[in-house]
């Protein structure tokens, strides 16, 4: 049976293709990315009939803009059952162009794309790299997986970890770009989420600090102990004292990487279900959407049945959100873990502090090199005191990322 919408909708004779702020659209495909279900969005700004768009393979609407590359860790990611997020130009059937950030995610037997109008900043320096990438292909020969090495690259010079990183960052700064343009107030919970993210990547920075401070500081009580060895036998007890003190941190510092930054128990956990949670919420958002534009539209979706559609919508975000609620979860095990550590943490330094007193103590008795040991037994303070420092710092940040998850 052929579907016709006998509307008549005016386009331009080139350029981008009628895509509007407020607007979003989604399609369904196989596992080979044959198109099973889109909305009427998507049909009218690709300016395909149903019954071209319906059973067509997804590469019909691909733009030699948008690079090879990109596709190759599209399907790279999707196909190891992850979700992705990118920006993509595709092709109308007129020869008109448009741009989408696209949140992809493994649905049934396939996989459901969900898109709206990028508006960023961002948006323009991805823009300039996906050229480079495309010049990169075309006239230098880069293959697919090369160049798809050439984004990660980039992703890794702005400063993000990997490309989920990134593409969790790009899709909350559309969302944010979206809803100032469209005079609407800012998700609260893409906001949280961006903190609860800084504060976690805060904590990492903190956490790698204080294991160096660790490090630094292993080398004081060596030389407290040559100085007080080369006046024997006055400075016999300072060098006990300094070996206690070396033992003493050594032994906070190991238990510190063992029980904090191990394998089990590393921080980045923390960042990482973050991250996804963020970019979990920024997608179940706009399927959400997409769920209230089907509503509006109230039109046949070609051979597609639409209550049929907005039930897959419904599962996929029930399925993400419980996602995400386990990542928050896992969150909060791991700040109440960073908490109780830090705790731990403190209660040692109190040990460690008693011993540096006796050791200064100890040091102004010698008749000799006092003022040298003086010297070094303040250097351990002034790392004592930066070690404290960190130590409430990560607390705070512990406390902070619970009371955002809360």
């Amino acid at each position: 049976m052929t579907f016709v919408d006998r509307r008549i909708e005016t386009r331009p004779s080139s350029g981008a293709a009628p895509f509007e702020l407020n607007e979003v659209f989604f399609s369904r495909t196989d596992d080979r990315g044959v198109i099973s279900a889109c909305n009427y969005v998507f049909r009218r700004v690709a300016h395909y009939s149903w019954d071209e768009i319906i059973g067509a393979p997804h590469k019909l609407i691909r733009h030699p803009d948008t690079p090879r590359g990109l596709f190759y860790l599209f399907w790279d990611t999707l196909k190891s059952g992850k979700t992705i997020g990118a920006y993509v130009k595709n092709k109308s059937k007129d020869g008109l162009h448009y741009w989408v950030y696209a949140t992809v995610v493994p649905c049934e037997d396939g996989y459901l794309s969900a898109r709206i109008k990028p508006s960023s900043k961002l948006f323009n320096e991805i823009q300039a790299l996906y050229a480079k990438m495309v010049k990169a292909e075309t006239e230098g020969g880069l293959s697919p997986e090369e160049s798809a090495q050439m984004l990660i690259d980039w992703v890794h010079d702005k400063g993000f970890d990997d490309y989920q990183h990134f593409a969790s960052h790009a899709l909350a700064e559309e969302l944010i770009s979206r809803d100032e343009g469209l005079g609407r107030k800012p998700d609260p919970q893409i906001s949280e989420l961006r903190t609860m993210l800084r504060n976690a990547e805060k904590l990492l920075d903190e956490t790698h600090g204080l294991v160096k401070d660790f490090e630094a500081m292993h080398t004081i009580p060596h030389n407290l102990r040559v100085i007080a060895s080369r006046i024997e036998p006055s400075g016999g007890p300072v060098t006990v004292l300094s070996q206690n003190y070396g033992a003493m941190s050594r032994e906070m510092s190991d238990w510190f990487e063992r029980n904090v930054m191990g394998e089990n128990t590393n921080f980045a956990t923390v960042k990482h279900s973050v991250n996804s949670s963020l970019f979990i919420a920024g997608m179940t958002r706009i399927l959400m959407e997409c769920d209230s534009q089907l509503q509006e539209e109230r039109r046949s979706l070609g051979e597609v049945e639409m209550e049929g559609e907005r039930d897959k919508l419904a599962r996929l975000v029930e399925q993400q959100s419980g996602y995400a609620s386990k990542g928050m979860a896992e969150v909060d095990i791991e700040a109440v873990r960073i908490i109780n550590a830090c705790q731990v943490m403190h209660r040692h330094f109190l040990g460690l502090s008693s011993t540096r007193v006796l050791c200064k103590i100890e040091s102004a008795r010698l008749p000799s090199s006092g003022e040298t040991l003086a010297d070094i037994i303040d250097q351990l303070g002034a790392f004592q005191e930066r070690i404290s420092e960190r130590l409430e710092h990560i607390a705070k940040l512990g406390e902070e990322i619970r009371s955002l998850e809360t």
